[in-house]
């Protein structure tokens, strides 16, 4: 039978190797502990990380159309406070309208007028000119390019092809406004819009003939009403796609809310169960070492003997 002993340098060895399995999972927890997390590498967990991977993708998305929403809100809240301002000039000419059209105003007041409302003409002009960062939001897609020039040149430079922006896979929200359909081409058109109807009425206004001063009364005030109407259309769309927007963004916010609550199930560390984890392996390997340190010097001491 061979003689089977256990050598001092066997202990050390042993000794170290179970001190270094509990220092490494020391370090194992500790790292849980700093990351907050279970899953440090993919080995740990292959079904974890990669249903990790997964629901953090579909994290991404969302996040992307959360942004892609939040933009769309901004181009419409432009573009609403544009045609906000256009009514408000509407609103201005249709006073201005009322006034010349009572009797009491002679030809000069009635010029005098004429020029104001070409000076609010010019200003819807500007306010069709709206811009969202770098882009007009008035000129469909051709977004580079100005709607309308200032001055004499009315026809409109956009086009009518739809601007949209993304809130779901297959599912999206047009943001694109025609503001052709309400300022069209301006008077060389004839098309009634109001452009046309502006030009129309600072012509009758500074014509002063009594032919000019009934239409102010009649037609050209029924071209300004009918444009009007137009425009509360425009804005109730733009609204409309804000209220879409906002819808889009709650929806998305209670998925991500889920979504998230089950990645921290996937690979959240418990705080409070790691932090025991920790404490106890600390105070086990702070008493191996302590046992460790003993073995290893009586198994010299026996060596020498």
């Amino acid at each position: 039978m061979s003689d089977y002993r256990i050598t001092p340098s066997m202990i050390t060895s042993t000794t170290l190797d179970n001190l270094n399995s509990d220092l490494s999972a020391l370090q194992r927890t500790s790292d849980e502990l700093s990351s907050g997390k279970t899953i440090l590498e993919p080995s740990d967990n292959p079904y974890g990380a990669s249903r990790e991977i997964d629901l953090q993708s579909q994290l991404d998305g969302l996040n992307s159309y959360t942004q892609s929403a939040q933009d769309g809100i901004s181009w419409e809240t432009t573009a609403s406070g544009a045609m906000s301002s256009i009514s408000s000039v509407v609103a201005k000419v249709r006073e201005l309208l009322v006034q010349a059209g009572n009797g009491t105003l002679n030809k000069a007041d009635r010029e005098h007028l004429g020029v104001e409302v070409t000076q609010l003409t010019e200003s819807v002009k500007a306010d069709a000119n709206a811009k969202y960062g770098d882009e007009y939001v008035f000129s469909g897609t051709a977004t580079g390019t100005p709607p309308y020039e200032q001055g004499s040149n009315d026809s409109y430079a956009g086009n009518t092809e739809s601007v949209a922006r993304q809130v779901g896979p297959g599912s999206s929200v047009t943001i694109s406004t025609d503001i052709s359909s309400l300022l069209g081409n301006g008077p060389e058109s004839g098309d009634g819009k109001l452009l046309d109807v502006l030009r129309t009425i600072s012509k009758h206004l500074e014509g002063g003939s009594p032919e000019d001063v009934e239409a102010l009364e009649s037609t050209d005030l029924k071209g300004l009403d009918q444009n009007y109407e137009t425009l509360i259309s425009l804005e109730t769309k733009s609204g409309t796609a804000i209220d879409q927007f906002q819808s889009a963004i709650g929806g998305i916010e209670s998925l991500q809310s889920t979504i998230t609550a089950a990645l921290s199930n996937t690979d959240s560390a418990n705080i409070a169960t790691t932090s025991i984890d920790f404490s106890n392996q600390q105070a086990a390997y702070t008493a191996a070492l302590r046992a460790g340190a003993t073995i290893v010097q009586e198994s010299l001491l026996n060596f020498l003997q």
